[in-house]
């Protein structure tokens, strides 16, 4: 069981204020996100057919939950992983123009997740994608949409601070970015992950940009599928979060793989025959829109605003007997 708890933990908030809360930061949220990201909400899909190709396979080793039904005897159903390859699709159905986009809220199970502070085997979070022109497919755009969405959660903060001041978490006002292949370079001698904690302990919030290609030594510094984001174009915003003294990834997101990009990510992934599927078709016929997406964790978003030490205080998941009773003796009470 992996499982930090600290010292003297003070939740703040009872269970019954820390539930109008969740409820306060998700509704708030998504609605000046909303506003300053020039997106709208959609309705999304809890599963999807895995012929059509468009669930997420995060790095390519988790298993999906998958079950038949019963007027389609023989087809696979598979319950999401993330919405990243759907969004692109419903972006061209819904008509959306450059400039113009949508945000969903995703329900998605991820039965191999590692159960720890962080980590649940449900995943709820706002997925966002906006049509983008092929020459806005630039570092430049990425750091700016970064830089609109750390703006969005300084605010959040300022809001949930005036109705729940004893609980709020401070929060940095400006993101740094770094690349993977620089800040390996700056440690070289650590994990990625001890890589993260040393950079976002360093600075507040970091976004680290380049994630899915291997770097200088071999490796990538963390895993994405090949047929989403382009991997020169993508990163995570991470802040540094005291309470379990650890970077907390709130969102990975990037600008979405070009036909040419996809091609060699394909070749590179050593799935070459994902360009048969019908969504990797419509890209390598550019018959999608250009895209920039992610998702924003809304569960970390709540746990991060008020300080949480476990997701499980925001969230109600899955949780084994030894890792309740081990939070409720650190009086971590989980839902």
């Amino acid at each position: 069981m992996k499982l930090i708890t600290p010292q003297n933990y003070d939740p703040r908030l009872s269970v019954r204020d820390t539930q109008e809360a969740i409820k306060y930061i998700r509704d708030t949220f998504q609605k000046e996100f909303a506003k300053e990201m020039n997106i709208w909400r959609i309705s999304a899909p809890l599963f999807l057919e895995k012929s059509t190709g468009l669930n997420d396979d995060l790095n390519g080793v988790e298993r999906k939950v998958s079950f038949d039904i019963h007027d389609k005897p023989g087809t696979e159903i598979e319950i999401v992983q993330s919405l990243a390859k759907w969004k692109r699709m419903a972006l061209k159905k819904y008509g959306f123009n450059p400039g113009e986009g949508l945000y969903t809220n995703m329900n998605a199970i991820r039965r191999d997740e590692e159960l720890d502070n962080i980590h649940s085997v449900y995943v709820d979070q706002w997925d966002w994608e906006k049509v983008i022109l092929k020459s806005e497919r630039t570092v430049e755009t990425l750091q700016n949409t970064v830089r609109t969405i750390v703006k969005v959660i300084k605010h959040m903060e300022h809001e949930v601070w005036y109705k729940y001041p004893e609980a709020v978490y401070r929060l940095p006002y400006n993101v740094t970015f770094v690349d993977s292949e620089e800040l390996r370079q700056m440690y070289p001698d650590l994990t990625a992950k001890e890589r993260e904690n040393k950079i976002c302990k360093k600075h507040g919030c970091v976004f680290i940009m380049r994630i899915g290609d291997k770097l200088g030594d071999g490796k990538p510094h963390d895993g994405r599928a090949p047929d989403y984001d382009d991997w020169q174009l993508n990163g995570d915003i991470m802040y540094w979060f005291e309470p379990l003294q650890m970077a907390l990834e709130i969102s990975s997101m990037g600008i979405r793989v070009s036909e040419e990009s996809l091609h060699e990510q394909l070749l590179k992934a050593g799935c070459p025959e994902r360009e048969e599927l019908p969504f990797h078709k419509a890209i390598l016929n550019r018959e999608l829109p250009y895209s920039i997406g992610g998702g924003i964790g809304q569960s970390r978003l709540c746990m991060l605003l008020l300080g949480k030490a476990h997701i499980g205080e925001v969230q109600a998941s899955y949780w084994t007997d030894e890792m309740r009773a081990e939070c409720e003796k650190h009086n971590i009470p989980l839902l």
